[in-house]
């Protein structure tokens, strides 16, 4: 028997779990005013967090995905694209939505249920918060074919959860992406946890994600993904590499997902609630402050002062954001807008239903 081809996914990792160099750093850690922004940027996203949390704990929000422990992933990712390139996120990458350009006012618009949230006024051509499950995986390959046909030197960065790479949408598109070598960085979040569903620490009790493209001639990544360095670095090299001509990029970033699946979720009954504190990677932004402190870039007296700092920024977005009028007693939007916008034409089932829909309210 000859072998005809043999596969290896690589893993990408420069610190350890207690922020320290594990080999030779890549040149952009060399910059203490990047690596600060980026921290800055994970410990935004974490406040960011707490307040909607605890917004729609009171009524005020709808239903909020928190991104608790995946803070190195979003903007890690983020920070590593261009100007010009499109992020297709799902629903946990606030972060990196606000990396790009987003303001806090229009997320909290969009999760207190105005659909302006979405009518950004930083990243025109990103792509808004996705809630199906996979379902944009097939959308970024749209778009990065339409940067092929043009000749546009351009990358998009699609995000979902290792749950989504059980859909056949997401396949699909990492089919039509191998096949027509579109430019576009898959990146599969490992967080452990497909809503109550376990996918398997970091140590592979499972195979990797990243091994998912492999078939369809998709080079694969696994990324330690609580570890900012790394994450920017083999999100660069991807996203360069599209931009180029090279084709798609699957990215798996192993993380944990320290929260509940949504804030309709309730993580207490299918896992330890200390698992958490168990999981072998650690915080990201603790790792990335201890490394910053270590080469004196940074102290705990800075972060306690960016804390108090970033608590006043999003509380006055929030205020902010209630002068829209949607989060007050009297809505703003009329529901029947949600049939809107979907199709160019709208269908007569979507008519019917949105019919159905002014009768309930009518009576």
């Amino acid at each position: 028997m000859t072998i005809v081809a043999r596969f290896e996914i690589h893993y990408s990792r420069f610190l350890d779990a207690e922020g320290k160099a594990v080999g030779a750093l890549p040149a952009f850690a060399r910059d203490p005013g990047e690596l600060v922004a980026m921290y800055r940027g994970m410990v935004l996203t974490r406040r960011f967090d707490a307040k909607a949390v605890a917004l729609q704990r009171t009524g005020r929000l709808g239903t909020f995905a928190v991104s608790l422990g995946q803070e190195a992933a979003v903007i890690g990712l983020a920070a590593a694209m261009r100007e010009g390139d499109v992020l297709v996120p799902s629903y946990r990458e606030s972060g990196a939505m606000l990396w790009r350009g987003v303001t806090l006012e229009e997320l909290l618009l969009y999760w207190g249920g105005d659909e302006r949230g979405s009518d950004f006024a930083g990243p025109r051509d990103d792509f808004p918060v996705a809630v199906p499950v996979g379902t944009q995986a097939l959308h970024a390959v749209g778009a990065a074919y339409a940067f092929k046909l043009r000749g546009e030197a351009r990358a998009v960065v699609a995000v979902f959860g290792d749950g989504a790479t059980s859909k056949g949408d997401v396949y699909e598109a990492l089919n039509f992406a191998g096949v027509w070598q579109a430019p576009v960085v898959f990146v599969a979040v490992n967080n452990q946890w497909a809503i109550s569903t376990f996918q398997g620490f970091a140590g592979g009790e499972r195979r990797p994600f990243a091994a998912r493209g492999l078939g369809l001639g998709i080079p694969g990544i696994r990324v330690d993904g609580n570890d900012l360095l790394a994450i920017y670095s083999t999100t660069l090299w991807a996203a360069a590499r599209a931009r180029r001509g090279g084709g798609p990029t699957l990215i798996e970033l192993v993380t944990y997902r320290g929260g509940a699946h949504s804030t309709s979720d309730d993580p207490t009954k299918y896992r330890p609630k200390d698992e958490w504190a168990s999981f072998p990677l650690g915080d990201p932004i603790e790792r990335l402050k201890q490394h910053l402190i270590a080469l004196g870039h940074w102290s705990e007296d800075q972060h306690e002062k960016l804390e108090e700092e970033l608590k006043v920024e999003v509380l006055a977005a929030w205020k902010e954001a209630q002068q829209y009028g949607t989060m007050t007693e009297e809505p703003f939007l009329d529901p029947a807008t949600m049939f809107d916008d979907v199709f160019a034409e709208t269908p007569s089932d979507l008519e019917s239903q949105r019919r159905y829909m002014l009768e309930i309210e009518g009576s």
